[in-house]
């Protein structure tokens, strides 16, 4: 089985290039092409970052598609907030069902529904965020689901506490269809605690990346989606115990180490087995432990989820952040 390595984030971001290469050509012909493209840079220049989401939104999970709106999954209710990223205004998308309902994890599809994490409820659901429409599509046989990844032909859901990984099946249009679920072997250790996190694919898109936080003090895993059997990914001694969210463009994975304030930067083999780090991205003035990212343009854009915060209220403050890509 392969996966085409085009997930709905990356999209974006190569719609941006293509649109300025298309503007550089034009600029060969004239000089308005040049004009044009300057001021677009400066206008995206101005975008803020730094914005506020609702009060009590307890945000975890964020996803940006093929326009500039960024999508963020709310653990105190499981509803969807969406915010323009040219303005960092908001509103709510899709409603949520409760405290017993939140949403972790999201992704969007490119047909533009919401693919959504349960959580403890241990339910997959789909969204329609252009009329709020709301789904289950399957509660598994698990205790937590984490994170979710489109694919080709399926979409993939973590556990954290059980060493198994939920597939949903996508016809051409992406419609959903039958869950199956994945043991994890090979190389994969399941602690006594939260283990599994963030999800992806590999640069070749021939398996799938999985944040172990257990394994080894912290360990990426490349899955066999065909077998379920995981192997360590040689990161040249780098640890994530902290890792959450990941995200690929490219070569280059970004693994958001959330109790630690940072985002590790590595560059990976074609073949996802190997890797190296190349940087971390921090920032004390506004970091308030993010959890996850997506790209729009040149930036990350994520969500502080205060996990520091004891009893969190529905007057707590809540806020998403950008940073430059690398």
């Amino acid at each position: 089985m392969a996966f085409s390595n085009r997930p709905g984030r990356p999209l974006a971001r190569r719609g941006l290039l293509g649109a300025g290469a298309a503007l550089g050509g034009a600029a060969l012909l004239g000089g308005l092409g040049g004009t044009a493209q300057a001021a677009e840079t400066r206008d995206k220049a101005a975008w803020p970052r730094q914005f506020p989401l609702p009060d009590g939104f307890q945000p975890e999970g964020v996803t940006i598609g093929r326009s500039p709106h960024a999508y963020f999954g709310s653990i105190a209710h499981g509803g969807v907030y969406r915010v323009d990223l040219a303005t960092g205004r908001g509103r709510t998308v899709v409603r949520g069902q409760g405290a017993d309902h939140p949403t972790i994890g999201l992704k969007i599809l490119d047909s533009g529904d919401l693919l959504l994490c349960g959580g403890p409820s241990s339910e997959l659901r789909i969204a329609d965020p252009r009329t709020g429409a709301l789904r289950t599509l399957a509660t598994v046989d698990g205790i937590f689901v984490n994170d979710v990844i489109p694919t080709p032909g399926a979409a993939w859901f973590t556990d954290s506490f059980k060493p198994q990984l939920y597939r949903l099946a996508l016809d051409r249009h992406q419609r959903p269809g039958a869950v199956t679920t994945v043991p994890l072997s090979g190389d994969w250790v399941q602690g006594p605690d939260f283990t599994a996190n963030g999800i992806e694919r590999t640069p070749d898109g021939t398996a799938l990346l999985v944040v172990n936080a257990y394994a080894d003090g912290g360990t990426l895993m490349r899955v066999d989606p065909r077998t379920g059997r995981a192997a360590a990914v040689d990161l040249g001694g780098a640890k994530i115990p902290n890792g959450d969210g990941l995200l690929l463009l490219g070569r280059t994975l970004y693994c958001v180490q959330q109790q630690q304030n940072a985002i590790d930067v590595f560059t990976l083999n074609k073949a996802g087995t190997r890797g190296r780090a190349i940087t971390r991205i921090t920032d004390p003035e506004r970091f308030r432990i993010p959890t996850t990212a997506a790209a729009w343009g040149n930036r990350l854009y994520l969500p502080n989820a205060r996990f520091d915060v004891p009893e969190p209220g529905p007057d707590t403050t809540y806020d998403a952040v950008a940073v430059d890509q690398v």
